[in-house]
């Protein structure tokens, strides 16, 4: 988990650190991809790879905003605050 923290300075594969920043990149809405970043997955990806991957996490950072929109908590939440973003 620790290397997740900090991916860019780890010793993580590149193909797994350029997956990372793709998913950086998503979850931070910051308009279009970097060149060298894009270059980076190009490298490590097929086309095919990129579709499945970038997919995948534009649904998984979707979910993520539609279950904290609507406040859904897990079935089993018993806390009156069982959700991380809401204040206690």
């Amino acid at each position: 988990m620790q290397k997740l923290h900090d991916y860019e300075h780890s010793d993580l594969d590149e193909r797994t650190k350029a997956a990372m920043r793709l998913m950086d990149h998503l979850g931070q809405n910051k308009g279009e991809m970097p060149a060298e970043d894009y270059e980076s997955l190009r490298e490590q990806f097929t086309e095919d790879e990129l579709v499945d991957l970038g997919m995948a996490g534009a649904f998984l950072h979707g979910w993520q905003r539609f279950i904290e929109t609507f406040g859904i908590r897990p079935d089993d939440a018993v806390e009156p605050n069982a959700c991380p973003w809401e204040p206690s």
